[in-house]
């Protein structure tokens, strides 16, 4: 993937999700929409199902009840933070650290342990999910 096309695509998508979590903040009575694919045809949740609640949790400062609603929320919040001024940074600047940083963490989540225990954790949530009849 080029440069332009990562940043691109991780502005459109932080952009995105920043749109879905004002609306779901604000239409939090409403939780009649749900946009999981997967729950929305199994019924069962997905290992992110709870993500965005959990980052308006931790908007909240409610740390406790964003970690155990689903802890991938603590990673897109933090992502959702740090990644647009970043790639804005880089992009006025004309440099590409954070290409270059991404390149690395792609290269190093490549290696066969870490990917095992990366899948094994998301599973783990997976399962926790499923217990909390999310």
């Amino acid at each position: 993937m080029t440069r332009n096309k990562l940043y691109s695509l991780l502005l459109i998508a932080c952009f995105a999700g920043f749109i879905y979590l004002f609306y779901s903040i604000y239409n939090l009575q409403n939780e009649t929409f749900r946009v999981c694919f997967i729950k929305n045809v199994t019924g069962y949740p997905c290992p992110s199902c709870g993500t965005t609640r959990s980052v308006s949790f931790l908007l909240a400062g409610k740390f406790t009840e964003a970690v155990l609603l689903n802890p991938f929320g603590i990673l897109v919040a933090i992502m959702m933070a740090v990644f647009p001024f970043w790639i804005l940074t880089d992009i006025v600047l004309k440099k590409d650290s954070f290409f270059r940083a991404y390149k690395k963490t792609e290269a190093v989540i490549r290696k066969p342990w870490l990917a095992t225990i990366l899948i094994v954790l998301v599973l783990l949530n997976w399962i926790w999910n499923i217990y909390k009849n999310l």
